[in-house]
């Protein structure tokens, strides 16, 4: 017979196994929520056709209150001249909340960290976000694309 002692250590060390030998475990520790952004033109009048153009692909990771944005765009008709965090329920437009750098070109790499308020998080976690590329042919927003979990 088998002491309850033996069997607390015996589980411990069981946990403990598991724990080195899943592969997932070190990724799921340091990994926070993934989101991802299609970025696509999105003209605001039949004017803006000729001037939107261009993709994107994003990647946000939420690690606590800070937000990670990875990526690359390309295709734009005229060099981007800023990017902005807008707050909008998803297909609305919204205030820009957050500015973060982009490269001054017609397509480039965006490699961005952020802290967030509890209310951006919140606000994140809602599908609430979106991301907007403003270009010199279209300052008032070439790509969009919402931060979806």
């Amino acid at each position: 017979m088998v002491s309850a002692r033996t069997k607390r250590q015996l589980l411990a060390a069981v946990v403990v196994a598991l724990c080195i030998l899943w592969p997932g475990h070190a990724a799921l520790a340091q990994s926070g929520e993934t989101y991802k952004v299609w970025l696509t033109p999105v003209p605001l009048d039949s004017g803006m056709v000729s001037t939107v153009a261009g993709k994107g692909v994003l990647t946000g990771v939420l690690a606590g209150k800070k937000l990670t944005i990875s990526g690359t765009f390309a295709g734009l008709k005229s060099p981007a001249t800023d990017a902005h965090i807008h707050h909008g329920p998803k297909a609305v437009r919204g205030p820009v909340i957050l500015d973060f750098p982009i490269p001054k070109a017609t397509s480039g790499t965006i490699n961005a960290s952020i802290d967030l308020t509890p209310e951006q998080v919140e606000a994140l976690k809602n599908n609430s976000l979106y991301i907007q590329i403003n270009s010199q042919g279209a300052p008032n927003g070439n790509l969009w694309g919402w931060l979806l979990h």
